[in-house]
């Protein structure tokens, strides 16, 4: 029989820019923010990096995962794929969370990032512009 729960989960995709890497993820995102620490411009090569947190077995490479480019530990990394560079997720939280960049899903997630994060960091040349909570590190309280 079916899980219940799980029946009604939506599953969407990713990929690089290549398409070497793919990856299937369940909409079931706990959180997205908006990282703007040196960290997250420097790989992205941008003023800062949407991302959406969610459980690691939520997450599963379908392609490419001995193309994959690790930067760090079993514990702590980003992934990148080794063909193309694109940033396709962090793995945080020692291993239990997955940060899916999100311009990398090919599909719509049901969440949208709610707060900037690290903006005591974040790139002088950028304002932000939008309504969304402003915290200086980690999201709080």
């Amino acid at each position: 029989m079916a899980d219940p729960e799980k029946a009604g989960a939506r599953t969407l995709a990713g990929q690089c820019f290549c398409g070497t890497v793919r990856y299937e993820v369940t909409d079931e995102f706990a959180y997205a923010v908006n990282c703007h620490c040196s960290n997250c411009r420097r790989t992205t090569g941008s003023a800062f990096k949407p991302i959406a947190g969610i459980a690691r077995d939520k997450f599963h490479l379908t392609a490419g995962d001995d193309r994959l480019l690790i930067y760090g530990d079993v514990g702590g990394h980003d992934a990148h794929c080794g063909q193309c560079g694109s940033l396709l997720y962090s793995l945080v939280r020692e291993g239990a969370y997955v940060h899916v960049a999100m311009g990398t899903l090919t599909g719509d997630p049901s969440i949208c990032p709610s707060a900037h994060i690290f903006v005591g960091s974040k790139a002088p040349w950028f304002t932000i512009t939008d309504d969304l909570p402003q915290y200086r590190e980690h999201v709080t309280g």
